[in-house]
């Protein structure tokens, strides 16, 4: 039933929801860079960071659900708690990067109450002045004072506030590079204020999902409009200097403007033709995992510069859950996986910031 059902599906949504347009993605990137970089907090704040001093772990797309058959956040929420616990105790700053709890499939009341241990694990954060929460599409409602102020700030407190983005700033060799932090749905019309897309899940898509137990990122399974939406993305950071780009959104992590399969092919074929043996063994049985998480995926376009990062997801079938670290003066991509704490891909900040052309 589950074969039968979900090609239908996912062809519908796709054939009338939106594609991203690149001229409304630009221009709402750059209104928000704007705003933030005029001292506008309401959109979001502008923090000056050390590249050594810097520490932080930037998780999205978690979709917090109902904790019923159409809740992807399950599989992975145990995985979640052990990675928080972690960051805490090793005094990270959390950016909680949007679609962070599902509202299009769910009300606030039920989220709330089904993830509240979740919640209070991330306001632990907050309560030591290292948290920072960006609103999505599928969370936009936290963007309004009256369900904030009802849902979560029982749980929060009063020092929590939502914005749409976040810039950190770096010095380096008498350069300022600037990371702009939002969730990526901004200009894309099929999330970015689409009035179908939220009924279509809703109202068709939840139901299916709750009557066949069918779990999966329903956002990232047209993948040649992941790959074309993330191509997007780093496209409008070449407009600017020393400008870099961190996104959720699309569930696909992206390291330095490469997509995972990508670096994981690359790395298997260094493996190989080195003999590691061992380590061959262990990126095929990765790329296999990813391979069927991304099927249907239909094409990649390598980007030259290292200024665009996704952090992935918190909500993949098998319970892994990805994000983007920020710390000891490197940039990571990392995967939580059974509670343990992996490094996929990592370099020195200064690295990346000296492949841009002066």
């Amino acid at each position: 039933m589950q074969k039968i059902f979900r090609k239908p599906v996912i062809w519908l949504a796709d054939r009338i929801s939106s594609k991203p347009d690149s001229r409304l993605v630009f221009s709402s990137l750059s209104q928000l860079r704007e705003d933030i970089l005029k001292g506008k907090q309401e959109k979001g704040f502008l923090l000056s960071v050390q590249p050594e001093k810097a520490r932080f772990i930037i998780f999205s797309d978690q979709h917090k659900g109902a904790r019923d058959a159409a809740d992807d956040f399950m599989p992975a929420a145990d995985n979640y708690m052990c990675a928080l616990d972690w960051y805490y105790a090793q005094d990270y700053t959390l950016v909680n990067l949007g679609d962070c709890e599902e509202l299009w499939e769910n009300t606030p009341g039920v989220v709330i109450e089904k993830n509240r241990l979740s919640l209070l694990e991330e306001a632990k954060f907050l309560q030591q002045d290292k948290y920072y929460r960006i609103f999505g599409n599928h969370d936009l409602e936290w963007n309004y004072a009256v369900p904030r102020m009802q849902f979560l700030k029982p749980l929060f407190g009063a020092k929590l506030k939502v914005h749409e983005g976040l810039i950190l700033q770096f010095p380096y060799d008498g350069e300022t590079y600037s990371i702009l932090l939002t969730h990526g749905h901004q200009g894309d019309q099929r999330s970015d204020g689409n009035a179908f897309s939220k009924w279509f899940v809703a109202a068709i898509w939840t139901p299916i999902q709750r009557l066949l137990d069918i779990r999966m990122n329903t956002v990232s399974d047209s993948f040649d409009l992941v790959d074309r939406h993330n191509v997007v993305m780093y496209e409008w950071t070449l407009q600017y200097k020393n400008t870099f780009l961190i996104s959720g959104h699309t569930h696909k992590p992206v390291f330095a403007s490469l997509d995972h399969i990508d670096r994981l092919t690359k790395q298997l074929e260094r493996a190989q033709q080195a003999g590691d043996t061992a380590l061959a063994i262990r990126l095929k049985n990765d790329l296999a995992k990813r391979e069927a998480e991304y099927a249907g995926k239909q094409f990649v376009k390598t980007m030259a510069q290292p200024t665009y990062f996704n952090t992935g997801c918190c909500c993949f079938d098998d319970g892994d859950i990805t994000g983007i670290e920020i710390s000891e003066g490197f940039i990571r991509l990392i995967k939580w996986e059974e509670g343990q704490r992996r490094v996929l891909e990592e370099s020195p900040l200064y690295y990346v910031f000296e492949q841009l052309p002066a």
